[in-house]
């Protein structure tokens, strides 16, 4: 199966039609979508009508997933250095697979253009997104980037430093694969006890790095348990990254799989 076929599949299992978007109402619905996703403070959109109107003009990616006439999910990228595109945002309903079926329309699109690669940034404590990033999608990891936006001022990052990890996703023909990690008999050097973290040495080759259950909630319920979180990833995770850790995978858990041999 074609990369384009595999999407056309996505998108019909979740229900929608995907299609590049080219019109001012087309952004400014895309632009309302991510507004009811994010919730942001006035200036601090995602991603701007007039940003979209630039993007799409030079022949960058701006797609939307709809269900009938309603836009239901929606995804701005652009061309970056080394023949890749660069997702700058993806926001679409949670779980009927519409997030899915878009990156998969994603794909698609790079490998038609000649793209061979596709990288974007998210945040190491959403749980869900790790999973579907690494698992689902098979994606890495490369780097560990500190307070990358600065202070987010919208409901989802709640003021929370915007620490993020820049994923890279190889683009070729072959279909997608879900893999999950094993968790058992490595160990964990981060987990979960109670709200926070606990730390471990770090002394195996493979070793195991927690996350919150649920940071978003955490951020509303708990603030200092989600800045321990925060603080202690960064520590953990970003440190053994910086020294050469090369994460390989996500478990059912809710760890990261770090390698710390060459």
């Amino acid at each position: 199966m074609t990369s384009r076929e595999e999407a056309a599949v996505a998108a019909a299992k979740s229900g929608v039609v995907i299609r590049e978007l080219h019109e001012i109402g087309e952004f400014t619905q895309v632009y309302r979508l991510f507004e009811e996703i994010w919730r942001p403070d006035p200036g601090n959109a995602p991603v701007s009508v007039e940003m979209m109107i630039g993007f799409a003009h030079t022949g960058n990616y701006v797609a939307g997933a709809y269900e009938g006439e309603v836009l239901v999910g929606a995804s701005v990228g652009y061309r970056a250095a080394g023949g890749s595109l660069h997702s700058h945002v993806t926001g679409a309903a949670i779980g009927r697979g519409i997030g899915y079926a878009l990156k998969l329309h994603q794909r698609a699109w790079c490998l038609g253009r000649g793209l061979d690669r596709i990288t974007w940034t998210f945040d190491p404590l959403v749980r869900r997104n790790a999973r579907f990033n690494l698992v689902k999608l098979g994606a890495r990891p490369e780097e560990y980037l500190r307070d990358f936006y600065g202070v987010m001022a919208d409901a989802i990052n709640e003021g929370d430093s915007s620490d993020r990890l820049l994923a890279v996703w190889p683009l070729d023909e072959r279909p997608v694969e879900a893999r999950s990690e094993p968790a058992e008999g490595r160990v964990r050097v981060l987990e979960e006890a109670g709200p926070g973290p606990v730390e471990r040495p770090a002394d195996a080759d493979v070793v195991l790095v927690g996350t919150p259950h649920d940071v978003e909630r955490l951020r509303r319920e708990d603030p200092a348990a989600a800045r321990a979180w925060r603080a202690a990833v960064r520590k953990v995770l970003g440190g053994l990254m910086e020294a050469g850790g090369r994460v390989d995978g996500f478990t059912d858990r809710g760890d990261y799989v770090v390698s710390l041999t060459g």
